[in-house]
């Protein structure tokens, strides 16, 4: 049986070793081995547990119920993902700041990151983006503490070895988006820079040596497509994200639509446009 390191085994299943040994110390839900020098590995037993927490996470289960249902001993409860929030919630009411720091950085160490990101954070700005100016001061509060947040996980981030990108915010958009997505893409293992400002008319050039991540909402103009296009045949690396890529992406499939830029390199270049949309997990999926 093949044994892995810890960081072996966080590339294989997409999780920051953080989160690994929270769960190995405070929950008990991993048993690795050790070498002579105290370094964990892991079998391939130990990567099926993984994949098996992650998916009763990604269903909405609270992490310290995890082992009762890898032990058969309870049933799952539906509603995880909204106890998290009601917590972080509970805590913004109060005024309490630091609670809401240490709440989030908690969490940040328990959840894969996509998952702590698109199942709390997002839908409790979401929750508080439907109300009245009460309920929009906290969610104000909260994107400061979102972006402060982010900035420690890109510190965090930079003190391991990893592919550069850059946040870039195309047009109207929802700042506190780049930083969301920020959390994300360190713990993919990039080292991420964030542009908190969203420019009309990016000069991308000047970011040659990093991978761009784009952000931008709604249905690109002709104009805004053929820019795109530039940038590709300038030799960058390019990812578009938000709501922009799912159009672009439906519109390639749409046969009423009148033919636009081929926006992908062709095999001899170098640079990549790859259109990622917002990435969501079912909140309370079966």
């Amino acid at each position: 049986m093949s044994l892995y390191s810890i960081g072996e085994v966080a590339r294989i299943c997409g999780i920051n070793p953080v989160t690994l040994r929270a769960w190995q110390r405070r929950y008990g839900l991993l048993k690795p081995q050790r070498t002579e020098g105290g370094h964990r590995l892991f079998n391939d037993d130990d990567l099926d547990s993984i994949r098996t927490i992650l998916g009763w996470i990604n269903r909405g289960i609270p992490v310290g119920q995890v082992k009762s249902l890898l032990e058969g001993k309870v049933e799952a409860l539906p509603g995880g993902w909204s106890q998290a929030e009601h917590r972080l919630l509970t805590e913004l009411q109060d005024g309490r700041s630091n609670k809401v720091r240490q709440l989030m950085t908690e969490l940040g160490r328990e959840y894969p990151a996509a998952s702590f990101v698109n199942n709390i954070l997002r839908p409790l700005r979401e929750r508080l983006s439907s109300g009245d100016s009460r309920l929009l001061m906290l969610r104000s509060q909260l994107d400061g503490l979102i972006v402060e947040h982010s900035v420690m996980t890109m510190n965090a981030a930079r003190k391991r070895p990893g592919k550069l990108a850059t946040l870039v915010g195309w047009g109207q958009i929802d700042n506190t988006e780049l930083w969301l997505e920020a959390i994300v893409r360190c713990e993919e293992g990039m080292q991420v820079d964030v542009l908190p400002a969203p420019l009309d008319e990016p000069h991308l050039e000047n970011l040659s040596g990093s991978q761009i991540l784009l952000w931008s909402e709604g249905k690109l103009t002709q104009i805004q497509r053929q820019r795109l296009l530039n940038w590709v045949e300038q030799g960058l690396s390019i990812i578009l994200l938000g709501s922009s890529a799912i159009i672009l992406s439906a519109g390639e499939n749409e046969p009423h639509e009148e033919p636009e830029p081929d926006i992908f390199p062709r095999d001899d270049s170098q640079a990549t446009l790859q259109m990622v949309p917002l990435r969501k997990e079912g909140k309370n999926s079966d």
